[in-house]
Parts: C-alpha cells; structure tokens; sequence
C-alpha cells in the first residue's frame, strides 16, 4: 500500500471532520429560542386581523397587515390614520404600520408591550401567551384581567 495515498486520505478525512465539527455550533446557533416563537404572520381565528410579528433587537413588535376595520369598503384599500392623536401622523394610511411594540420574553410569555388600535386612536397595554401552536394576543388597560384576548393562527405572508 503507498503510504501517500493512506496519508492523503487521513488528511481529507480529518479535513472533512473539521470542517464537519466547526459546524456543529453555527447548526444550534441558528436554532430559534423559544422566545422567537411568535415570529411569523398570524391571522385572527375570525379572520378580521393579519399581523406580521417580528423582532428588532430585544423587543418584538407587530405590524399590520391587514384589518376590516380599517379598510375602506372596497376591502383593499386602507384608511387613513385618522384617530391618531398625534396630527402629524393623522394622513399616514394604516397599511404596514407597526401597531404592537415593546413586547418582551419573560418566563414564558411577552410582556410589557403596547398596542395601537387605529380604528380608536387609543393605545393600549398587551401581552402574549402560547397555547399550542395558537398565539393569545390581549390588549387592556391597567389590570390584565378586565382586557380582551384575540386568537391567531400561523399562516403564510
């Protein structure tokens, strides 16, 4: 046997499995953590909401990219940002805006953020819990339990 064929082949072989093992780290890192649960688009289960949740930096916010109530009646147009209590920002249509921010991962849930409701104006306080692969989104004011929870379904953008 030549031994330079044998040592060319160690040397692929362990070529190979060096490259293999540096992989290994970047193949977990790419793993999301549970927090990134809630990235995605998620529709209302009555079908009158479609948000795109995502993350940007420690937080997770939400735009909108769909809502009945604020489109026009031909059901693609959207409204203006009318009930904006901030006047600048009262001719903005509604389409894309980012209504849910400062959402944050806390055992279990995201909590802390705020929720714009553009058919209102009003802001609200809200989190997020995870039940199966449903995500509970509640918006209140004050105590969380005198708010409102709407259930969403993962879908396609």
């Amino acid at each position: 046997m030549d031994v330079s064929k044998v040592s060319r082949r160690s040397a692929v072989f362990l070529a190979l499995a060096t490259v293999g093992l540096a992989a290994v780290p970047a193949a977990y890192a790419q793993q999301a953590s549970p927090a990134d649960a809630i990235v995605g688009v998620w529709q209302a289960d009555d079908g009158s909401v479609k948000l795109d949740m995502f993350k940007a930096g420690t937080e997770f916010r939400a735009r909108l990219l769909y809502g009945n109530q604020l489109v026009e009646a031909d059901n693609v147009t959207f409204k203006k940002d009318a009930k904006n209590p901030d006047p600048s920002l009262r001719s903005r249509s509604m389409k894309n805006v980012v209504f849910i921010t400062g959402l944050r991962w806390d055992a279990g849930s995201w909590t802390g953020g705020s929720l714009y409701d553009g058919s209102s104006g009003r802001t609200y306080n809200c989190q997020v819990t995870m039940q199966g692969s449903k995500m509970n989104l509640r918006g209140y004011i004050g105590i969380s339990a005198l708010g409102q929870t709407r259930a969403f379904h993962r879908v396609g953008a």
